[in-house]
């Protein structure tokens, strides 16, 4: 999943919805097959010791903070290592809003299955030939790439901006992080088939990137990446709904604006087709992994509110 904003439009966008580009799905690999993953040496400190004790014992997750460029599949890019002072508030953020609210609503044996079990971290951005900026990737359902860790900050760090930075944090990392899990879950057990027909012939393919997230929206996707293919919408859906709780996504669907998209869609519609979308998500998680998705939106959004 490469998760992309505009840098033109960098700041402005740290209170908005961010722009989202490329989501390369794989086949979910093996933990053995996973680069690197107990094969680099260097003198273990208590930032390992972080790690092994907080991620590695209790949900076989590793992270990579040593630099490797190799690791990020472009040797050309110009990337810097992460400041590691900001690993385990960045770890910790994600354990606090993926991880725990995931484990105490499922279980650790369902989250220990299907969780990816590596995190590859870059200081910096990655900066793209076609003016967007690369938020983070994923590979085979095991490893996820998270860049701009060095601009990660929430409440208690120095110099956190409530306003600035919940926004950024909110959707630079969580978002990323709960809709790589959902592509996890649905590769693993396909969503019901109807949920292709919600929005069929609205869907924009590569064209997605000249929406915004608010047009979006009035044609009945929660993101404007939603609009890309079936799959990206469906776990744009699952992120967006976790990490702004049932208030927050209730107020994206009432916010839509009377009147009628380019495409055609109305205000009605474009509400019916986001409720109908919320429905199947609520009843996937329900029939397929016996799990409550509102009680885990309501752990998920707590732990938000917690971290901002």
């Amino acid at each position: 999943m490469i998760f992309n904003k505009i840098p033109g439009l960098f700041f402005a966008a740290l209170l908005m919805s961010f722009v989202l580009s490329g989501c390369k799905e794989e086949e979910i690999g093996e933990v053995d097959d996973i680069s690197g993953l107990g094969g680099v040496e260097w003198a273990q400190g208590p930032l390992d010791k972080w790690i092994l004790d907080s991620l590695v014992m209790p949900y076989n997750i590793s992270a990579k903070y040593k630099w490797d460029q190799f690791e990020f599949g472009n040797i050309t890019k110009n990337l810097v290592p992460p400041d590691e002072a900001q690993v385990v508030p960045l770890l910790s953020a994600i354990k606090r809003g993926w991880a725990a609210p995931y484990v105490e609503e499922a279980g650790k044996v369902f989250f220990n299955k299907y969780s990816p079990k590596f995190f590859i971290l870059s200081g910096s951005n990655e900066f793209n030939t076609n003016g967007t900026v690369t938020l983070g990737t994923a590979e085979g359902g095991r490893k996820v790439i998270l860049y701009g860790v060095n601009l990660f900050k929430v409440k208690g760090m120095p110099e956190y901006n409530a306003v600035r930075d919940s926004s950024f944090v909110k959707q630079w990392f969580f978002q990323t992080i709960h809709h790589e899990f959902g592509h996890i879950l649905h590769q693993t057990v396909l969503y019901p088939v109807e949920y292709k027909s919600i929005s069929a012939g609205v869907y924009q393919g590569g064209n997605w990137i000249n929406w915004d997230d608010a047009y979006a929206r009035r044609n009945g996707f929660i993101t404007a990446y939603s609009s890309s293919s079936f799959d990206e919408d469906f776990v744009e859906m699952i992120a967006i709904m976790l990490i702004e709780g049932k208030a927050g996504f209730d107020k994206m669907v009432n916010e839509i604006p009377e009147g009628t998209s380019e495409q055609g869609v109305t205000r009605a519609q474009a509400q019916a087709a986001l409720r109908q979308k919320e429905a199947i998500v609520v009843a996937y998680y329900k029939n397929t992994w016996k799990i409550d998705f509102y009680s885990l939106q309501t752990k998920v959004r707590k732990s938000m509110n917690t971290l901002f």
